[in-house]
């Protein structure tokens, strides 16, 4: 439990520092020369951001949970096509609720990649299949660099988002590249990053608020502020609530008719119901490039409330635990936080 109050608590610093850095922005958006240095940053932030997570994600991990096929394909059926399809009714059921900006953020969001350390972290405390979420998350995180800009391709049309086939193709390459060169250079200094978790997070941490920086100042500077109010974050925050519910219900629902174990259905619900900030921003940045403000409001509003449901849900499947109870586990190092 410890290491769970850990975990939140640190992503709770983390949402702070965005809360901060969108005020900043706000406040001191960057014009003239500094915009001009801020978008030269950006990209390499995000280059650099991938070729890091390449170098720590562990090939020998990821491959002793691979065996277990029907669990991972729950897992992508959730991410890539339970959430799309969700998100798509609710805007065809109810298109007023949000603006534009904001359903196309929240298109996005449910197209993007499960993530990798809250992933196994949850698993790990409720007492679920660790080898297999190491696989799951790890997976996705690598099939959302090529899928998530196509499935966003498909869904976004007429959203302003650049989308066209040559766009995806080089969003691809942008994000796909580092992560290759990083998952290429993991035998000289995956291990040396490993040790040094304070590396890992500056880069992670560091990369996503420059990155919302850049976001916000452009939108500030394009009159932002003027398109949404309290009314429409309220409702943002319903919608985002209401997405994650029902996923993680359909999920441990299907998981326990479909003959899973328990510790089965502990991975299938946390890695399915996941949504990947590391992820969502880079993309956002590449596919709205100059109008990604508000776009990236719903995964930050979406960040949090997976958080503390998923905390909660850890506690209770933890407290359900039958000691006797084998459960497949496995020491990993994701990011710089160890699951034992």
């Amino acid at each position: 439990m410890v290491r769970l109050r850990s975990l939140w608590s640190r992503i709770d610093r983390f949402l702070a520092a965005m809360l901060l850095t969108v005020g900043l922005a706000s406040l001191l958006p960057a014009r003239g020369d500094a915009a001009v240095v801020v978008g030269w940053l950006t990209p390499a932030a995000i280059a650099l951001l991938f070729f890091m997570h390449g170098t720590q994600l562990s090939p020998a991990a990821a491959l002793l949970g691979a065996r277990q096929w029907r669990l991972h394909i729950m897992v992508f059926l959730s991410t890539f096509v339970l959430f799309p399809l969700l998100g798509t009714a609710v805007h065809r059921l109810v298109p007023g609720l949000l603006t534009a900006p904001l359903w196309a953020g929240l298109i996005l969001l449910t197209a993007l990649p499960s993530t990798v350390q809250a992933s196994i972290v949850f698993t790990s405390v409720a007492g679920g299949n660790v080898p297999a979420a190491v696989c799951s998350a790890s997976a996705s995180s690598l099939l959302g660099i090529v899928l998530t800009p196509l499935i966003a391709g498909f869904l976004l049309s007429g959203h302003g988002a650049d989308l066209s086939m040559h766009s995806a193709v080089g969003i691809v390459v942008q994000l796909l590249l580092p992560f290759i060169a990083g998952l290429l250079a993991r035998p000289w200094i995956g291990t040396v990053i490993a040790r040094r978790p304070l590396v890992m997070k500056s880069v992670d941490y560091g990369s996503i608020l420059l990155i919302v920086y850049a976001a916000f100042s452009q939108g500030v500077v394009n009159g932002l502020w003027h398109q949404v109010d309290a009314a429409q974050l309220v409702r943002l925050t319903l919608i985002d609530t209401a997405l994650l519910a029902v996923v993680i219900a359909i999920l441990t629902f299907a998981s326990r008719r479909l003959g899973f174990s328990r510790a089965d259905e502990i991975t299938i619900v946390f890695c399915g119901s996941k949504k990947s900030l590391a992820n969502g921003v880079p993309i956002a940045t590449l596919l709205f490039a100059g109008h990604v403000g508000l776009v990236i409001l719903p995964v930050m509003v979406f960040q949090q409330i997976q958080l503390m449901v998923c905390a909660s849900l850890a506690r209770r499947y933890a407290a359900r635990r039958i000691p006797s109870a084998p459960l497949a586990r496995l020491p990993v190092a994701v990011g710089g936080v160890e699951v034992p």
